[in-house]
């Protein structure tokens, strides 16, 4: 496969370079050609060490499909991190894009291939794994019936191994029960496995400590099913702390290649937003200077990501001494729940409703994007004393880096008045979140802010 990869790879290389000299002529093919080594190379990295070459018997085609993505980012960063050191800028850019493309297809294409074939011959019985189930409750019952719901895995399960003598040559869920915990030695010498699949009652675990060894001693591999948590939220996965094994639970997926882009595009938008709406910092700054007396910028402390704490900057928009004036205001407070909000706040100057009408004062958050305190688009930053009223419900939308906007700005923005909406909106974004919300809640945001939908 290693090889097929790497013979794939250069295809997409030469079909990149034929394609784009086509459409318009490029320097002669030998003077590329000493790019193609830094492509099998880049490639031939990025798709071993995240884990194309392990065995994907029981891969989903989605986690096959992002690999190829997670190896097409790594050797890009290579090969643009070797054009740039080597200040290559005489490469046509439409011919890396074109190689990429190809190359990303063709991988794609040939996996899909490789897992159909396969998949087929162990539907007619080829190509399995043999695997002996130890436990014979529910969960283990389920187990089964999820393993013969898959045969295109090609797992056969030889039988079963009981923690209750009176069970053994029973059958249970169609299988034998061939004996117990002290029969492993006898059964294993008298059946070909592969697998040892451990599904025994929580309060057993302690039981079957021998009987992994024995297997780790014979060199069969051992799985032991943890599933003994059901949490609502939380997705759990293996990991390791000091070389000990932990069952962790995360409140949300790590996808940490798709958070470093999500980092890539803030810094990028950010920095351009800066530039190039700098006019509007300016005239708003004198705006406020000329009509207000106080400072331009209102500096906040505000709640972060897992009670973490930053300074949020924000065009002023409201008298010097607006803070002083909150309490006598709290009664009219238009948000139930802990959030402050008033449609004709007297705090508010003149100039400050034309920008908080436009979302103008938020603009000073892209400096906290920039620096990574906040992010284009994640749940709003809460004030500190409005995070000690939250239930402990709303407190997982902190577990997210906050944002300039989120769902709740293009989803009614200030037209909702209950913050459990308000907050369910935001856990909707933490458990669906992706680069492509990101991007449509960003497209939302435009004419969200140019038509002052929602503002208050």
């Amino acid at each position: 496969m290693v090889l097929a990869d790497l013979l794939l790879v250069t295809a997409g290389f030469f079909l990149a370079y034929f394609v784009r000299n086509n459409a318009e002529s490029l320097a002669p093919l030998a003077s590329y050609m000493w790019l193609l080594p830094l492509l099998l190379v880049g490639w031939g990295v990025a798709l071993y060490y995240s884990g194309m070459y392990a065995s994907f018997r029981l891969k989903k085609i989605s986690e096959v499909l992002f690999i190829i993505y997670q190896s097409a980012y790594l050797s890009f960063l290579f090969f643009a991190g070797v054009c740039y050191i080597l200040k290559l800028a005489h490469i046509s850019r439409t011919f890396v894009f074109l190689a990429f493309i190809f190359i990303i297809l063709f991988l794609a294409a040939e996996k899909l291939l490789i897992i159909y074939i396969f998949r087929q011959l162990r539907k007619k019985g080829l190509n399995y794994r043999y695997v002996l189930l130890i436990g014979t409750d529910e969960r283990a019952q389920d187990l089964i019936h999820r393993i013969q719901d898959s045969r295109e895995l090609g797992l056969n399960i030889i039988g079963m191994v009981t923690l209750n003598p009176q069970e053994v040559n029973q059958t249970i869920a169609g299988y034998p029960v061939l004996g117990t915990m002290d029969d492993i030695p006898k059964i294993y010498r008298a059946n070909t496995i592969d697998q040892a699949l451990f599904c025994v009652p929580y309060d057993q675990l302690g039981r079957i400590e021998q009987a992994i060894y024995y297997f780790e001693t014979v060199g069969v591999n051992v799985h032991v099913a943890m599933d003994y948590f059901k949490g609502r939220f939380a997705y759990a996965r293996t990991s390791s702390f000091f070389d000990t094994p932990f069952l962790t639970f995360e409140s949300t997926r790590e996808k940490i290649f798709s958070l470093l882009i999500k980092r890539f595009t803030d810094i990028f938008l950010s920095l351009a937003g800066l530039i190039i709406l700098s006019p509007v910092y300016l005239i708003s700054a004198a705006l406020i200077k000329l009509t207000s007396p106080g400072p331009i910028f209102y500096v906040q402390e505000r709640g972060s990501m897992n009670g973490r704490r930053f300074k949020l900057y924000k065009f002023r928009t409201m008298g010097a001494d607006a803070e002083e004036h909150l309490v006598d205001l709290q009664a009219r407070n238009e948000m139930n729940g802990p959030a402050f909000k008033l449609k004709d706040d007297p705090r508010v100057t003149r100039v400050g409703r034309i920008l908080r009408k436009f979302s103008i004062d938020e603009l000073p958050q892209l400096w906290n994007v920039l620096k990574g305190d906040m992010s284009l688009v994640g749940p709003r930053p809460p004030l500190l004393n409005e995070v000690n009223q939250y239930d402990d419900w709303q407190r997982r939308r902190l577990s997210m880096r906050p944002g300039i906007t989120c769902l709740w700005q293009v989803n009614g923005r200030n037209k909702i008045t209950d913050f459990d909406q308000w907050a369910k909106l935001d856990l909707d974004y933490i458990d669906h979140w992706s680069l492509w919300l990101d991007f449509k809640i960003l497209l939302k945001t435009i004419p969200a802010v140019v038509f002052g939908i929602g503002a208050k």
